[in-house]
Formats: structure tokens, sequence, C-alpha cells
């Protein structure tokens, strides 16, 4: 992953600074720099747009009491096309006005979604099971329908008593209270 992330942060400015040299040839110096200047205005514009549409689905569906997933995972592709808009250059500028469309963006969850389902290990049991190697149960019967509630243990009372020319044992040290009173 680390030798990836090497190449990418060395080809990826060679590729940008070649697509700069063959636009600037063909369209010219001072409208290369507009067409840059203006991906950027557009891209914090939709990024506006769509992240104030984003975060009123997020709280919709909060409000409905379900988990936001889709959402949150557009959030952060908004976030990563906000951050490759504001990168100069034109392919950075292609990948960011692609996460900006939904399609797309589902496409990438899927890919991913599946990435994470082919690399889980989920298990999962239901209710309070007998451990095999000892009397009791776990999880603990507490909270499950049909459990009693009750809750065994043991306690040791460790405060001090006070004698009775003594403050409490409790009360901070420094307080006024404490102080013996003036002849």
């Amino acid at each position: 992953m680390g030798f990836l992330l090497l190449i990418a942060f060395i080809a990826v400015p060679v590729i940008e600074i070649a697509v700069f040299i063959e636009v600037g040839g063909i369209i010219g110096l001072w409208q290369t720099i507009a067409v840059v200047v203006l991906t950027a205005i557009i891209g914090s514009a939709l990024l506006r747009q769509q992240g104030i549409s984003i975060l009123f689905r997020i709280q919709e569906n909060l409000q409905a009491n379900k988990l936001p997933v889709r959402e949150l995972f557009d959030g952060v592709c908004l976030v990563l096309a906000g951050a490759f808009l504001l990168t100069p250059g034109f392919v950075t500028d292609s990948v960011g006005f692609a996460l900006f469309i939904p399609p797309i963006r589902q496409a990438i969850a899927g890919w991913i979604g599946q990435k994470i389902i082919a690399r889980a290990d989920v298990r999962f049991h239901a209710g309070p099971q007998a451990d095999p190697h000892t009397e009791h149960q776990w999880p603990p019967r507490q909270g499950f329908p049909g459990g009693d509630g009750v809750i065994d243990g043991e306690y040791e009372d460790v405060t001090e008593e006070a004698k009775p020319n003594e403050a409490p044992a409790d009360r901070r040290l420094g307080d006024e209270t404490d102080k013996p009173p003036r002849p």
C-alpha cells in the first residue's frame, strides 16, 4: 500500500505537468490558467449545493432513526472531490468532477462494499449461551428477555469512620470548615 502511495505522489504531478504543457500549447497560457480557475469556482459551487443536500438527507435519516451510511459515504466523496478540484490540474479536476456524479459514487460504494464483504469475518450469536468451561452464562442474562435482572456481587465498605474531633474523610483538604475555630 505504501509503495502505491509513493507511485501516486510521483506519477500524479508528472502527469499533471505533461497535461498542462499539452493544453497550454494548444489553447495558450492564459486560457489554461483561466480554465483551472474556472474549474475551481464551478467545483466549489457544486460542492456547496450537493453538500447542503447531503446534510439535509443525513438529518432526515437521523430523525427517522435510520443510519445514514450512504449519505456519509457521499459526504466523504464530496470532500475528496473538493480536494481534487482545489488541486491545480486537469487530471485531478476530472476525478473531482467524476465524484460529483451520483452513479459513479454508487459504483465506487458497491466496489468498496464488495471488498469489505470479501475480507469480512463476521460471527454472530443471539442470546446467552452457557460457557462450556464454566457454569456462567455469557453474555450475562441481565437485559435479555426472560432474565431475572438480578446481579450477584460482593462489596466491602472501605470508608473510614470519622473520629469525633476530625472532619469527615470525604471533605477536601484546605476547606475553611476543616480549620479549628479561632479563640
